[in-house]
């Protein structure tokens, strides 16, 4: 197909394709997902080789947030019935990202719902990312904790995060219909704070939310503009008591086509599959890692993921590696750009969805007595083309008594 002959082209020379040609990748057919993929395969190895980066996520404060972001359990007027508490003591957080780095995680996100951070949560979150670091000398750390104020980017990363989260989640046409209580150039704002400060910048999109074609491409492209070094797909978890629940638009195969496009208009960026892999790509998920060259291990913030070993033996029978601590996740043109902005971060070096939480959440409440049982609470039977029985809040790990998968 001269398209896929054009963007491989494209994507080795780190040229940028055109919206239209953009446009056709999502617009092609079942039959030619295979040939997208083999195509998007060569960007990705191109840049990445066979490795796979894990990432491991730790909900520093779960529930109760004050945004509105319609896909988000944790939201203002959430009927989901997910873990709520307030924030892990620092040795509570570095436990719980201990079972990340032992299961071969490099990044541990440290995410908290919220706004975003006064200046004593960044206090907090400091002695927390030195509480992990002192055992986990090696380890990457994001931070994830909402839209920032002047001065608490350079606090963040003085205080040891090489790299900072916030999605741009969809199009700025298209975001007041997702949130109303922040806006989109508040997330752009506070990318552009986090490079400013010599942080590697993360940031992503959530696909599955009713968009079109046209939205996809829009956030895509401003992503791209704004020039982050990790780019995490997300697909929609319609959670029950969410405004959202009821959207299963995706198929595997749309998503593999976004993950494809995706890595065109970002050829050499860390591109992350994230939130929702396992519900919408489901046994086609090997696919998606010849598109994307991380994936978060374990569980997400209020959902549970796959098992992490069955995370493992997936790479290893997709014909992949674990990329370790010792080698750089990032091409050397872009880790030496980060490494000239002051982060020292190799990818890099040494990163929602996302990470992402929409948004200071108001004292939470204590951890629900089903998470102490051990309960796994599912959403209720499948409907006609959902897969709700797929979705299960999280109750193990950080917040409870129970072992985190990892």
């Amino acid at each position: 197909m001269d398209l896929l002959n054009t963007l491989v082209d494209k994507g080795l020379r780190r040229e940028s394709p055109t919206r239209e040609e953009a446009l056709a990748v999502l617009a092609t057919s079942d039959d030619e997902v295979l040939d997208v993929v083999a195509a998007a395969g060569k960007v990705r190895r191109a840049w990445f080789g066979r490795r796979v980066k894990l990432n491991y996520l730790v909900n520093l404060k779960s529930g109760l947030c004050p945004e509105d972001c319609s896909y988000c359990s944790q939201r203002l007027g959430s009927k989901s019935e997910i873990l709520k508490y307030t924030w892990l003591k620092p040795e509570q957080a570095a436990a719980a990202a201990g079972a990340g780095v032992a299961g071969g995680a490099k990044r541990v996100c440290l995410v908290a719902s919220g706004r975003g951070p006064t200046d004593r949560d960044v206090d907090r979150v400091s002695r927390t990312i030195a509480a992990i670091k002192e055992e986990h000398q090696d380890v990457e750390i994001c931070a994830c904790l909402g839209l920032l104020s002047d001065g608490q980017a350079e606090r963040l990363k003085d205080a040891g995060a090489n790299a900072y989260n916030h999605n741009l989640n969809t199009s700025e046409a298209t975001y007041g219909d997702i949130t109303t209580t922040h806006t989109y150039a508040d997330r752009v704002s506070t990318v552009q704070q986090a490079q400013a400060a010599g942080m590697s910048a993360c940031s992503g999109l959530i696909a599955g939310m009713g968009e079109s074609d046209e939205d996809l491409v829009d956030v895509v492209f401003s992503l791209r503009d704004l020039d982050p070094d990790s780019v995490p797909v997300n697909f929609l978890i319609p959670i029950e008591g969410t405004p959202l629940a009821g959207d299963w638009n995706l198929t595997p195969q749309r998503c593999l086509r976004i993950l494809a496009m995706v890595r065109f208009v970002c050829p050499d960026v860390e591109v992350r599959l994230a939130g929702g892999r396992e519900i919408h790509l489901r046994t086609l998920q090997p696919l998606a890692l010849n598109l994307a060259n991380s994936i978060f291990l374990g569980d997400y913030l209020t959902t549970e993921g796959q098992a992490g070993k069955d995370d493992l033996a997936m790479i290893a029978d997709a014909g992949f590696e674990v990329e370790g601590t010792d080698t750089t996740t990032l091409p050397k043109h872009r880790a030496d750009a980060l490494a000239a902005a002051g982060s020292g971060c190799g990818g890099h070096g040494g990163e929602g969805g996302g990470c992402g939480p929409c948004g200071d959440a108001a004292p939470a409440d204590a951890v629900p007595a089903q998470a102490a049982a051990g309960a796994t609470v599912s959403a209720p039977a499948a409907t006609e083309g959902s897969h709700a029985d797929l979705v299960s809040v999280r109750r193990r790990g950080a917040g409870t008594d129970l072992p985190p998968n990892a």
